[in-house]
């Protein structure tokens, strides 16, 4: 129902699989940031703003899974070679 949703809305599963990308370095650069920033907390709190964000990117990868699989069966996959 909510893969159905989103793909009325326009989502494709190109965008989800470009967000759990941009996830994995927003991780990094989150966890990165987070190490410099707060001295305080240290690696302990980098550490948590990393996995933190980190756990985005397995859901991206099934929500981009989902509406491919929506997508083939809707007729709407978009082919990218010819046959």
């Amino acid at each position: 129902m909510i893969v159905k949703k989103l793909h009325e809305k326009g989502v494709k599963s190109e965008h989800a699989y470009l967000a759990a990308f941009a996830s994995i370095g927003l991780t990094v650069a989150a966890w990165a940031t987070s190490l410099k920033a707060e001295p305080v907390g240290g690696l302990d709190r980098a550490d948590r703003w990393g996995l933190f964000v980190g756990e985005w990117a397995p859901t991206f990868f099934g929500l981009g899974l989902a509406l491919s699989h929506y997508e083939q069966h809707d007729g709407t996959l978009a082919h990218t070679h010819e046959s």
